[in-house]
């Protein structure tokens, strides 16, 4: 199955969607947050992210989803900062902390080219919400010196219908989160209260232009959508609401990864509710709450500890 962005480059669409994301940076609307601020001129809205994408880490990962990191890994790209800036981000440092260097479009295309050159199954843009136009200003470049594996665009979930549509035929795969049901929990720890509505209106939009994740006969992902739900606390992240809405409303068939790694990190330890881990008992029952909404689909990488009895 070819990469979808390289029809794109053939027949003109990828051209169209860096002029428009290069005209709504100017003004930037990209993101929910609705900044409006020349990014192209050098000023930083709520992302603290000027014209050019800022690269805190990439490489072979291997601890991704199974079907993106095959035999040779998944090519992960770090952005650094961020639209969404939970307070108990797992990657405080680069999220909250800007940890990274600015690259160009020319050297985010040579990034993805030596991580294909590594073997890598896929081009892995982990926080690509804000740096779309970089990211797209750098794919013409890398298809014409031999990008072909699929594209994932791992984001938080946070996302503009309109801008997901700049992106229709050029991202392979989808992968956002899913992570509050309730607008007062996305409130209080991600200062975005619209959240629970912007995550539904994206993955529908997501699942419209990708379909179900289509794994080949090596079980490496080639195109689809896939979900991850981090399982909080006390049921904050509303696991059943949420598996029960991906079922009935983007596919029984979506694949998930109901996630068992929260703990507290960067803010959390300011919120009791979240100053803690899960036990394995809320694990257990987040996946049961996935299997009851009819979710068959379920990423198999969980800790051992999932069947210990507290």
């Amino acid at each position: 199955m070819p990469a979808s962005y390289l029809e794109a480059y053939r027949s003109g669409r990828l051209r169209e969607s860096i002029r428009r994301v290069s005209a709504w940076m100017k003004k930037c609307t990209l993101c929910p947050r609705l900044c409006r601020v020349d990014r192209t001129a050098g000023e930083k809205g709520y992302c603290r992210t000027g014209k050019f994408a800022m690269v805190a880490s990439y490489g072979p990962h291997f601890g991704e989803e199974r079907p993106l990191v095959g035999s040779k890994g998944s090519g992960t790209i770090f952005f650094s900062h961020c639209n969404l800036f939970c307070t108990f981000c797992q990657n405080y440092g680069i999220s909250h902390g800007g940890e990274g260097e600015a690259a160009s479009p020319g050297e985010i295309a040579q990034v993805m080219l030596s991580l294909q050159q590594r073997g890598c199954h896929n081009i892995n843009f982990v926080t690509p919400t804000h740096v779309i136009g970089p990211i797209l200003e750098a794919l013409p470049t890398a298809v014409e010196n031999g990008l072909t594996v699929p594209l994932v665009y791992n984001c938080g979930g946070y996302e503009r219908v309109q801008a997901l549509k700049l992106l229709s035929g050029i991202v392979d795969i989808y992968m956002p989160d899913f992570k509050f049901w309730s607008p007062e929990a996305a409130r209080e720890f991600c200062d975005a209260p619209d959240y629970p509505g912007r995550a539904r209106e994206g993955l529908k939009e997501m699942h419209r232009q990708v379909g179900d994740l289509v794994i080949d006969e090596h079980g490496v992902a080639q195109r689809g959508l896939l979900v991850r739900h981090l399982v909080m606390p006390d049921g904050l992240a509303g696991t059943e609401d949420v598996t029960a809405f991906i079922a009935g409303n983007v596919s029984a068939r979506t694949y998930i990864n109901i996630m068992d790694q929260y703990h507290p990190c960067g803010g959390a330890r300011k919120h009791a509710r979240i100053n803690r881990g899960i036990t394995p008992g809320e694990f257990r029952e987040a996946l049961a709450a996935a299997r009851r909404a009819g979710l068959e689909r379920l990423d198999d990488r969980h800790r051992h500890w999932v069947s210990i009895e507290l």
